[in-house]
């Protein structure tokens, strides 16, 4: 005996989730979906890459010194460290002002920045990059090592 399956059962609500379901997937599948990060994969030797993203990077620390980061640690704003939205956490990140060449080498351990810009770096970072006066600074960011992204 053949059994049908009938949509008809679910109400009118599930018929409306099914479609909204289809038409996130179908524009998904379309390429309409979130916009993509700017991150371009520079080949490095034999089979290593290195991802390398560009924008702007601020500072932060004053105020939140000693509060909990997003990885469970203390924040401690005169050691070497930055928050970014997405890297895993202990990556290890070189951070290069476009302008004047300078470059820091920063551990993520927290999420933001919550602006426009695509890193935040502690005060002690901010300062040996030379950006503590002007508060933002055109970088090229570098995954040096990823991080395995656990907590502390």
């Amino acid at each position: 005996m053949r059994q049908s399956v009938s949509h008809s059962g679910i109400g009118r609500a599930g018929r409306r989730a099914l479609g909204g379901a289809w038409l996130v997937g179908a524009l998904l599948a379309l390429g309409c979906g979130p916009p993509r990060s700017p991150e371009i994969t520079v080949g490095v030797g034999a089979g290593r890459q290195h991802h390398a993203l560009s924008g702007t990077a601020t500072w932060y620390g004053p105020g939140l010194n000693g509060n909990r980061t997003a990885n469970g640690e203390r924040f401690n704003m005169n050691h070497m460290t930055a928050a970014h939205r997405s890297l895993p956490f202990h990556s290890r990140v070189r951070v290069t002002d476009l302008d004047t060449g300078r470059a820091v080498v920063v551990r993520i351990n927290d999420r933001g920045p919550f602006g426009d810009g695509i890193i935040d770096l502690s005060k002690a970072a901010g300062r040996r990059l030379g950006i503590l006066r002007k508060g933002r600074a055109r970088v090229q960011l570098t995954v040096q090592r990823w991080g395995k992204g656990g907590r502390r």
